[in-house]
């Protein structure tokens, strides 16, 4: 009997940790996307009237080409070419994903 809820559980386990891993990917994009609130809004949803866009719902291949156009300096900005070189292109498609997958 031991033997079967030792066996048990450790398949528990097992099937647990792809979920687990999934979720602190998850939270890990939640966290880099979150760098973008403090000017595109919370959840990338900008104020009304704000100088700056919100984010939410804009299309990945848009978003990706905008910051990759800052991290190369071709677009110019204030600080978003600073802010654009601190992420990888692994981080930009993160990002990018994280806020086309959000309502506008």
């Amino acid at each position: 009997m031991k033997l079967v809820l030792s066996c048990a559980a450790i398949a528990l386990a097992l099937l647990a940790t792809p979920a687990l891993a999934q979720d602190a990917a998850a939270l890990r994009t939640k966290a880099l996307a979150a760098t973008c609130a403090n000017c595109h809004g919370t959840l990338g949803r900008a104020v009304e009237g704000a100088a700056v866009p919100g984010l939410a719902g804009l299309p990945a291949s848009y978003m990706v080409d905008q910051l990759k156009a800052f991290k190369a300096g071709t677009r110019p900005a204030t600080v978003m070419q600073q802010l654009a070189k601190g992420f990888s292109d692994a981080q930009i498609d993160q990002i990018a994903a994280y806020y086309a997958a959000l309502n506008k």
